[in-house]
């Protein structure tokens, strides 16, 4: 009975095609700022098993002469991948634009001398422009 709980068991998690131990990167982007300082990057990734699904995106910003990146957005979406748009505006001002079924859960507007601005595309509306 125990051996046939574990087969029932492995066969749980590995039908879910996604380890329960690590997210999978389901999109990445990536836009170098007009003077060549800053890296903003993005990733989505979906994780959990069964009964714990999530899928989440995030944007970092990243000197390209310290190498250590900084979170400065967080969203979570229902679909493995969301409308996502980077954009440097000026060498200090990144502009990101957004769309689908997603809810933005962390959002910094300035980070070491850089503006954030954030714009839903779904309903037209900027979350924050400094």
């Amino acid at each position: 009975m125990l051996a046939l709980l574990v087969l029932v068991g492995l066969f749980i998690a590995s039908s879910c095609g996604v380890p329960i131990d690590r997210p999978r990167v389901t999109w990445s982007a990536e836009v170098r700022s007009p003077d060549g300082n800053w890296l903003a990057t993005a990733n989505s990734r979906e994780g959990g098993g069964f009964g714990g699904q999530y899928d989440v995106t995030q944007v970092y910003l990243n000197s390209t002469t310290l190498g250590t990146p900084i979170e400065i957005l967080g969203f979570s979406h229902e679909q493995p991948t969301m409308t996502l748009k980077m954009e440097w505006l000026t060498s200090t001002h990144l502009n990101v634009s957004y769309g689908g079924h997603a809810n933005l859960n962390f959002q910094a507007i300035k980070c070491a001398g850089i503006d954030i601005s954030v714009q839903n595309l779904s309903d037209g509306t900027n979350v924050s422009i400094p």
